[in-house]
């Protein structure tokens, strides 16, 4: 599979510097050829979410981490067009309620986890927690250090209670994420999504880098794998993570449940009905 160009391997040490994020090259076309792909893509998705959810044996996790303006939004709305809300969740971590800080950091994180037959999607997720949190010194170094550990445990708790998990990091550059503001900016439409602290993050941008490499480095496992998705082309980087998802979803083997009982009987009196109503 070539995609897994971008997985990155457990217990490797990676630089964020080696992956491009202009990068297109699996794709044989440009974005007027992918957003035609994308249509067959998302109808693919859309069938293999329906089966997921009717066999109802399987949970999906996708986890989508990124800089300000990075894409996660967009990513949701792109990939996932169609699918049923049903079986489909989003959960979007903001900064915590003084009630989830009240408890441990994972807490919150638990009660959004996929039950079998759905596939949750989480904007932002328990990374935050040794992201923001170490970059802003929000508890010292001794304690979100460890978090590495705790967050590989819990995962690997989720995928042997039979959550298959995806983590996708959406990587972009500087100068793609200074044209994505000045498009907020001058937007009117956009405007809203504008936050002047976006600014002072962006100043922090080199100690970013430094704990997303860390924690591609620390939390890449066999049972919940990081993708270094290049996500400067937006068109790219949807048909991309669909590609990996639904290769993910395939490869589950599922089946439609069969019918409790032969529904022949059902079916002959149903046509009897019908065409005595006639």
């Amino acid at each position: 599979m070539d995609e897994e160009k971008y997985r990155v391997p457990p217990k490797t040490k990676i630089k964020l510097k080696d992956f491009d994020p202009n990068d297109t090259s699996l794709f044989d076309g440009g974005k007027k050829e992918a957003k035609a792909a994308m249509v067959e893509l998302n109808q693919k998705l859309s069938e293999l979410q329906e089966l997921l959810y009717a066999e109802g044996k399987h949970k999906l996790l996708i986890i989508l981490q990124a800089m300000d303006t990075g894409g996660k939004d967009g990513t949701i709305r792109s990939v996932f067009e169609g699918v049923n809300p049903q079986g489909v969740k989003v959960a979007a971590f903001k900064n915590p309620t003084p009630l989830e800080l009240s408890h441990d950091y994972l807490w919150r994180i638990h009660q959004h986890t996929p039950a079998r037959g759905e596939m949750v999607i989480f904007n932002r997720s328990q990374y935050e927690d040794v992201l923001v949190v170490r970059v802003h010194s929000l508890v010292p170094e001794e304690i979100w250090s460890k978090r590495y550990e705790h967050i590989n445990a819990f995962e690997r708790m989720l995928t042997d209670e039979g959550t298959t998990i995806l983590k996708f990091y959406l990587h972009i550059d500087l100068k793609e994420q200074a044209k994505r503001f000045f498009a907020r900016v001058e937007d009117p439409t956009k405007q809203w999504k504008f936050n002047p602290g976006d600014l002072t993050e962006r100043e922090r941008w080199n100690d970013y880098m430094q704990a997303y490499e860390d924690m591609l480095n620390r939390t890449s496992t066999a049972w919940a794998p990081w993708y270094v998705i290049p996500a400067n082309k937006k068109w790219y980087r949807n048909w991309l993570i669909a590609k990996i998802v639904i290769k993910t979803l395939k490869d589950l083997d599922m089946h439609y449940p069969q019918p409790a009982e032969d529904l022949e009987h059902y079916h002959k009196r149903l046509l009897e009905m019908t065409l005595s109503e006639e």
